[in-house]
């Protein structure tokens, strides 16, 4: 569920997230694009449906409130990303990420401590076993279709 937004929902669920709760007036004046007061109050009633936002009656006003954490989104988008785009391999996003994208040595250093850390098997988040729900990652690893087995699929374009 979370994770599934569109742009225009992404810019309000991010002012939402900086600001805490927000009327369709504040938002508006919050928002990184100029919208319409009734383009802001169907994107809210749309995320309110979705479950993502709530509201409380505020005076005439109700202020809207997010009912989903910026992080828990994140995580989520990050796995729709990781299947759909990187064919579910984590190793793929992240040499794109750090192949195409300049870095600070500092952030670089940060970085090598965590995959440091993770390499010693300190603070590794539990991972899914959904390809062949196997306890054996090598064995998930092997069952996992390879860049040239999805270019083979598409008949040699990529």
């Amino acid at each position: 569920m979370a994770g599934e937004f569109g742009d225009r929902e992404l810019d309000v669920m991010g002012v939402l997230w900086e600001e805490g709760s927000a009327t369709v007036a504040e938002m508006r004046d919050r928002l990184p694009v100029e919208l319409a007061y009734t383009t802001v109050l169907t994107i809210l009633r749309n995320l309110e449906g979705k479950g993502f936002v709530r509201h409380e009656e505020e005076g005439k006003a109700h202020r809207y409130f997010p009912r989903v954490e910026r992080r828990a989104a994140g995580r989520n988008a990050l796995a729709r990303l990781i299947d759909r785009v990187f064919d579910g391999s984590p190793e793929l996003l992240l040499t794109q990420l750090v192949s195409d994208h300049p870095l600070e040595p500092s952030e670089m250093r940060r970085l090598q401590a965590l995959l440091d850390r993770r390499i010693e098997g300190e603070g590794a988040p539990p991972r899914g076993r959904k390809r062949g729900d196997s306890s054996n990652p090598d064995a998930d690893r092997a069952a996992r279709p390879t860049r040239a087995s999805a270019r083979k699929r598409r008949g040699g374009r990529e």
